[in-house]
């Protein structure tokens, strides 16, 4: 596959802050931004998996409106970081189940072997109780216009109306929490892969 800007600012950022081992890193941002793409340019630049957010979304008897009204609240984060994030920063051997959100049933157990690299990508993997655990943080935005024909394109127009109307606005309000909040070190990137200003992620521009 061939190497995005976006991957290759990810990787001279990792050369400039080596980090210890075990490493993990998060790939956050808007839905459609090519976060699973850049997961997997990195994941094959530094022989290392990826663990999927998309598989700890909330189970129907989650979704409480107190849930679903807190920012980064549409993602299992607690099951995430006792079953996965936390064994992987300590080294140890581990299994979670993905959860599918689609026939809303646990799917088969994932066993995953300790590893110098670790790369988590989806939206919410940067929540304020998953934070502390990565070693770089990379947030990818995407124009409205561009992440309207993707998503069109990749869930046809019935899931672009759901996307608009449901899970964009979600997503929105967890990004302009992040306002409130420290986040040095991040690495900020547009559609292009280019660094861009936390300020600039959040408004969307």
């Amino acid at each position: 596959m061939r190497q995005s800007d976006a991957a290759g600012s990810v990787l001279q950022w990792l050369r400039a802050h080596p980090a210890p081992s075990p490493a993990v890193i998060a790939i956050d941002g808007r839905c459609a931004a090519g976060k699973t793409t850049l997961a997997r340019q990195l994941g094959e630049a530094l022989s290392c998996g990826v663990v999927h957010m998309d598989d700890f979304f909330l189970r129907p008897e989650q979704r409480t409106v107190q849930r679903l009204a807190e920012p980064g609240g549409n993602v299992d984060y607690e099951r995430f970081l006792t079953t996965v994030l936390e064994p992987l920063c300590r080294g140890e051997p581990f299994s979670y189940q993905p959860y599918d959100c689609h026939s809303g049933t646990f799917r088969p157990p994932v066993f995953i072997k300790p590893a110098p690299i670790t790369i988590v990508e989806g939206s919410y993997s940067c929540h304020p109780a998953l934070w502390a655990h990565y070693c770089c943080r990379v947030f990818l935005t995407i124009g409205r216009a561009e992440q309207r024909r993707r998503i069109s394109q990749r869930n046809g127009p019935e899931g672009l109306q759901m996307f608009r109307e449901k899970w964009i606005p979600l997503e929105e309000r967890y990004f302009a929490s992040l306002a409130e909040r420290s986040l040095d070190g991040a690495l900020w990137l547009d559609g292009s892969g280019q660094r861009i200003t936390k300020e600039k992620f959040i408004s969307g521009a």
